[in-house]
């Protein structure tokens, strides 16, 4: 316990879900309260491999630059320590192919070095940490049926069996089909209004035998599409334990079908640049490929109920689910989990005032990954959901920005601090910046494309 996380007066915190968000909830609570009960419906694996709650497990993981910041302040050393065990880091900007909009951009440094690593095995370090404090427990194949309470105050879980946990807290991390609706209307409270994007997006991914040499001058690649012209991504990634983990994908439908290694390759071969394609060619295969589907970017808005139970709160995929493609459902589930802490730290108890303040932060943790996800998903005019006003304009802008980080190092740097969250977005909407940009955008080498 940290001198600056007081204890709560009431012991017992409830972590509903042992996935990224529930193991950052409950390195938090284990700081202020007595006792932590984490509960999961699934059998824990004893190693790093994919378990069934966790279907993306087979896909690619990638933290954002301020979430491998936020873990590595929960959980000290652990950078080192996934390191230690193959994760393998890379300078995205001057170690990544990323092509987009007609063009490799230029090698450029962005201050920023990220972990490539399979998801099993953050979770699986992360686990086996949290399993090792001293007031934690984890319990497997549990399941959750409702919240026992009255008076507007959350005071238990009911279990599958028909046992009542009792606790001072429950935060529910049970992801996005979580249940929180219906917990929340046997108390008598309403459901928050949930926005919708529907995206269609599925990827397909395998595992290659990695060695030296494989990917000359660079240590993953990434080709994204020029929407709306182009659906199709894919990505490399140098993962632990000497593989590749190679991961097809595209929008609206359009990824090649599990356990079909032609239609992997020929997905591969139809992206604009060769670099995944050659090393498809070129590497032993170690898996099958498996396909993971996501139908929409789902938010549910918490932060404009006007009534919260106390004792409760939801947090992670049970209150925004991104297009995975992305990658910032773990970096937010981190930042929230930080903004736990905060909020107990401040208000000294699980109240509703608590759970106000907790989702108007979360509000604004969210407000730029799920800028940047609706933004991009609604390039495509096959994309369903309300509009937010000015899109069109914003997605203008966001292309100018990426054209001109091209070739231009500055923006570069700037447009990927704001991507990871380590800087507003607001610094790229500075008069300056914007005459930058327009000017620059016009001598980028993908300038003449759609």
């Amino acid at each position: 316990m940290t001198e600056s996380a007081p204890r709560m007066s009431t012991s017992t915190a409830v972590v509903i879900g042992a996935g990224i968000a529930g193991l950052c909830a409950a390195r938090v609570l284990a700081d202020r309260y007595d006792r932590v009960v984490v509960l999961d419906r699934d059998e824990l694996p004893a190693s790093a491999v994919p378990r069934r709650g966790v279907p993306q497990g087979n896909h690619g993981a990638v933290l954002l630059a301020a979430g491998q910041r936020a873990l590595g302040e929960l959980f000290e050393g652990l950078v080192d320590e996934l390191v230690g065990a193959g994760a393998v880091p890379f300078e995205p900007g001057t170690e990544m192919i990323t092509y987009r909009y007609g063009s490799v951009w230029a090698k450029s440094p962005t201050g920023i070095t990220l972990l490539a690593f399979s998801r099993p095995l953050l979770e699986h370090t992360i686990r086996s940490r949290v399993a090792a404090l001293p007031n934690v427990e984890i319990r497997a194949g549990v399941a959750v049926s409702g919240l026992a309470g009255a008076d507007g105050t959350v005071t238990g879980v009911v279990l599958d069996g028909g046992e009542t946990l009792p606790c001072a807290l429950t935060v529910d991390c049970s992801g996005r089909g979580g249940r929180s609706d219906r917990w929340l209307a046997e108390l008598g409270f309403a459901a928050p209004a949930v926005t919708e994007i529907k995206i269609g997006v599925g990827y397909t991914t395998r595992l290659l035998r990695r060695k030296p040499g494989d990917l000359p001058g660079a240590t993953a690649v990434f080709v994204l599409p020029a929407a709306p012209d182009e659906t199709r991504v894919g990505l490399a990634l140098p993962i632990e334990d000497g593989r590749w983990l190679v991961s097809m994908g595209g929008w609206h439908g359009d990824f090649p079908a599990p356990g079909d290694p032609a239609a992997f390759a020929a997905h591969a071969r139809s992206l604009p640049h060769p670099g995944i394609a050659d090393l498809i060619d070129r590497c032993e295969p170690v898996t099958e490929a498996v396909s993971f589907t996501f139908p929409s970017n789902r938010r549910r808005h918490f932060e404009d109920l006007t009534a919260y139970p106390a004792g409760y709160l939801a947090l992670g995929d049970a209150i925004c689910s991104f297009n995975p493609i992305y990658g910032q459902g773990m970096t937010c589930a981190a930042l929230e989990a930080q903004a736990l802490g905060r909020q107990l730290d401040a208000h000294g108890a699980a109240t509703a005032a608590l759970a106000a303040d907790q989702y108007q932060e979360t509000a604004h943790i969210l407000a730029t990954p799920w800028g940047f996800a609706a933004g991009g998903d609604f390039a495509y005019p096959q994309t369903q959901g309300v509009r937010p006003r000015g899109i069109a304009l914003r997605n203008a802008y966001s292309r100018r920005i990426q054209l001109a980080a091209q070739t231009d190092p500055e923006i570069r740097r700037v447009f990927t601090a704001v991507q990871h969250l380590l800087t507003p977005p607001g610094v790229l909407r500075k008069p300056a910046m914007i005459l930058r940009v327009l000017r620059l955008a016009r001598r980028a080498p993908g300038a003449r494309r759609p």
